[in-house]
């Protein structure tokens, strides 16, 4: 179980912006924030998964606010890692594309969140995984507070003195991504378009479409790039991921071309050491079983929790010694 050490600052990015990053690789759910102040405004990019980090990040942006509140708050995607502490901002506008709220009805909820790491046994693939990555958050008391703005294309504000340009370029991490330029610190915060030192995971794709994606960031020209998770990137670290998706839609287009299935598929991917300096090998399950859907012609709506159940299997399989008891869920 890994200790929740979270940031008690935020460290500047450009002016105006400080970032929220609680690191942690090889876990799910430490999602980075941005907050943006500016002439006693203040907006927030993307909200923690829970309420004690929601508090934690809250507590640490008190200095910069100096009496402000957060009056905006804009979800990249509405996973509920960068969505669930939106109810702990009360009275702020909440900005996220159309998509993304037409498509909230498929996002686990914070209770469902906590049947499966309280509910599910234990002693099997999806139970232990669901214990090992999500026991350590505090469901209870969450509610998953929607937009009540949302757009389609682009939508522009200003936060006090700073432009700030969002644009939609989902479906590719999820249905409804948008990615966030603010122009004069020439800084993009991606959401989860981008993962830096994990293997990503994608829901809808397919992965040309989250290459496309990485290439709208680089057309902004940005110095500064802040993934979904993990440590800020170079326009050069977003030239390498695009390359990273590309190549592993080759290998699983050639598997696939040859009837493997899926799960077969992406197993065979893992055993060539498929980029194996990174993190959570496990989401390639996830990844090759959602580009054989778009490969198939599927159009249908992704099924999160039994994707992650796949990658739960794959991961349980490969338990080292001691790995079958499951650690506490506090």
């Amino acid at each position: 179980m890994i200790v929740m050490n979270l940031p008690d600052g935020l460290p500047l990015v450009a002016d105006g912006l400080h970032l929220w990053s609680p690191g942690h690789p090889g876990t799910w759910g430490f999602a980075n924030c941005l907050l943006v102040t500016s002439g006693g405004d203040a907006a927030l990019v993307d909200t923690p998964y829970d309420r004690p980090m929601t508090e934690a990040l809250i507590a640490a942006a008190r200095p910069l606010l100096a009496g402000a509140t957060v009056g905006t708050i804009v979800n990249t995607h509405v996973n509920g890692d960068h969505t669930f502490g939106n109810g702990l901002f009360p009275g702020a506008d909440i900005i996220a594309t159309k998509a993304s709220a037409e498509h909230l009805c498929r996002e686990p909820s914070p209770a469902q969140m906590h049947f499966l790491t309280h509910g599910t046994p234990a002693d099997e693939p999806l139970g232990w995984y669901a214990r090992e990555h999500f026991g350590r958050y505090r469901y209870e008391g969450v509610d998953a507070v929607p937009p009540n703005i949302t757009f389609s294309g682009r939508h522009d504000l200003r936060v006090g003195e700073i432009d700030v340009e969002l644009i939609e370029v989902g479906p590719a991490h999820s249905a409804g991504d948008l990615i966030v330029h603010l122009p004069a610190q020439r800084v993009v915060c991606a959401g989860d378009v981008l993962f830096a030192d994990d293997h990503p995971v994608h829901w809808d794709g397919p992965l040309a479409r989250v290459a496309a994606a990485c290439e709208t960031v680089l057309a902004l020209e940005p110095e500064v790039i802040v993934p979904g998770h993990g440590p800020l990137m170079s326009p050069e670290d977003v030239h390498q991921y695009a390359a990273y998706l590309r190549e592993l839609a080759e290998l699983i287009r050639v598997r696939h071309a040859a009837g493997v299935p899926a799960y077969e598929a992406a197993a065979d991917i893992l055993t060539t050491g498929f980029h194996d300096h990174l993190g959570l090998p496990e989401r390639i399950v996830i990844l090759t079983a959602v580009e054989y859907r778009h490969l198939d012609g599927g159009h249908g709506e992704p099924d999160l929790v039994a994707l992650a159940g796949q990658a739960a299997r794959w991961a349980y399989e490969r338990r080292g010694p001691g790995a079958g008891t499951v650690p506490p869920s506090g």
